[in-house]
């Protein structure tokens, strides 16, 4: 009796899964929606089986290619969407967040309801899916209640995203300042000024056209009160770091507007005002010196960091801190470099001479200083530094980066080192304030053929500031110059 010859296998790329991957993969690159539909509906027919590849796919298609569907074709699509998602769900795959972003996009191409649609998916993804959302998740209900004027709700939607650790960003936060200035929500634009200010440098010319049309609006000539505490006024942007008081609208009246440039000063070209240069708030300071030394006393000898904090309450008095060791080793990495006492010398004195008479404090590890003392001309120098109080020499065992940077935080004083203290940033978890911190205090320097040149910090802050001015015996907030002088940075 003979064999029947063994079945073929079949080659693994033939298979109907397999092309109906490549396939609705080649409608997904061209941005064919009626062709990856077709698909759909011819696996659905065939029984192919689906997966949550090929769902998201169709869905993500389907997301996108509502923006630019002609409006009669938009009610299909989007209950296709919706007919896709279900038979997702029945089908026992799990959405993912990705999913439930490309839901909230379609529903929010509903004219009636959408927004709520997107947002009751949004609200429900952790306790439904287990998934945690994303300020793209996010993005769809808000908008669209920003567009439909539904302020309240679009409140809610930012709520919810905050609850949820979410910060907006710029797209979001002009959106929200956009429905209430056009709603005359004088308080809730004020509001999400500051909160533009505290996420934005210069904002985009879309964001400035907001700014433009709240202010030449009707809403804000009325927006405001005619009497305040100047002292309140001028304790405030103390605390606040300087350039805004955060204590709402100031004086009532019809706003200028109009856009200028700002000179390497700080002076507006349009005002003559000059702008501040901005640090962080006291309560963002003592935050961030407190986090240092937790830090520190974490990984250095609880005993030496404390007697250096109960040293440096005792001698406050430093307006710079110098890295040392940054300083010295500055380009000494060639054959037969070393440690640079002159180098160090130079910026101790150059910020002498800047600071009209008050010396800085140096920073060094005092294996470094022995190996100085050993050395007639350097122990001479060394010596001086102390006596005159400029030097600081941290125990066996320590790390010295330590050292510096809580003396320049805690002092509120200029920091001079090129090192870029990333280890420090991964390490103060939370510290979102660093970078404006780093770009207020810290100096950077070069040596070009021996000749110092230090690069001090900007002489004002490219963010939004709020100022007060004298007008006679009348205190005014400073007009709009004050927030669109420095959009200008963005364009130029």
């Amino acid at each position: 009796m003979a064999m029947e010859p063994p079945s073929k296998k079949k080659k693994k790329g033939h298979a109907p899964e397999a092309q109906f991957r490549r396939a609705l993969d080649t409608c997904s690159r061209n941005g064919d929606l009626s062709g990856a539909l077709d698909l759909y509906r011819a696996a659905i027919s065939n029984g192919t089986h689906l997966i949550s590849y090929h769902f998201n796919n169709i869905l993500h298609l389907c997301s996108s290619s509502l923006e630019t569907l002609p409006s009669p074709d938009k009610p299909s699509a989007i209950s296709s969407g919706f007919e896709i998602f279900n038979r997702m769900i029945a089908y026992g795959t799990l959405p993912t967040e990705a999913t439930i972003t490309s839901m909230a996009r379609i529903a929010a191409h509903r004219i009636e309801g959408g927004g709520d649609l997107a947002f009751d998916l949004v609200k429900t993804l952790k306790e439904k899916y287990g998934a945690s959302p994303k300020l793209r998740t996010y993005g769809p209900a808000l908008f669209w209640f920003c567009k439909n004027l539904d302020a309240d709700k679009a409140y809610d939607v930012e709520n919810h995203m905050v609850l949820n650790g979410i910060s907006p960003e710029e797209p979001e936060i002009a959106a929200l300042l956009d429905v209430s200035a056009r709603l005359g929500r004088e308080e809730k634009v004020y509001e999400y000024l500051l909160k533009l200010r505290g996420s934005v440098a210069c904002v985009s010319r879309s964001t400035a056209e907001v700014l433009e049309r709240w202010f030449g609006s009707e809403s804000s000539r009325e927006a405001g009160r005619l009497e305040w505490d100047a002292s309140a006024v001028r304790d405030a942007i103390t605390v606040n770091g300087g350039g805004w008081h955060g204590l709402g609208w100031l004086g009532k009246g019809k706003w200028r507007v109009s856009w200028g440039s700002v000179g390497f000063d700080g002076r507006c070209s349009c005002c003559s005002e000059t702008l501040a240069c901005v640090d962080i708030t006291q309560k963002e300071t003592e935050m961030f010196s407190d986090s240092v030394a937790s830090l520190a006393m974490s990984r250095e000898t609880w005993s030496n960091f404390t007697n250096f904090q109960d040293w440096l309450g005792k001698h406050a008095a430093y307006e710079a801190i110098v890295d040392g060791a940054n300083v010295g080793l500055y380009q000494q990495n060639f054959a037969d470099g070393g440690f640079s006492l002159s180098q160090l010398d130079a910026v101790v004195n150059e910020l002498y001479k800047r600071s009209q008479g008050k010396w800085p404090l140096v920073i060094l590890h005092n294996k470094r200083v022995r190996v100085f003392m050993e050395n007639p001309s350097a122990k001479e120098l060394i010596e001086t530094w102390r006596a005159k109080g400029i030097l600081y020499t941290t125990p066996s065992g320590s790390n010295d980066d330590w050292y510096w940077l809580y003396a320049a935080v805690r002092l509120k004083c200029l920091l001079v080192t090129n090192d870029e203290m990333r280890d420090h940033i991964f390490e103060l978890l939370g510290s979102n304030f660093f970078p404006k911190w780093k770009e207020r205090h810290q100096v950077k320097y070069t040596f070009a053929k021996g000749v110092l040149v230090l690069h001090m910090p900007p002489t004002y802050s490219s963010v939004i500031q709020l100022k007060i001015i004298y007008v006679g015996r009348w205190q005014l907030w400073l007009e709009l110059e004050a927030f669109l002088q420095l959009l200008v940075l963005s364009f130029g």
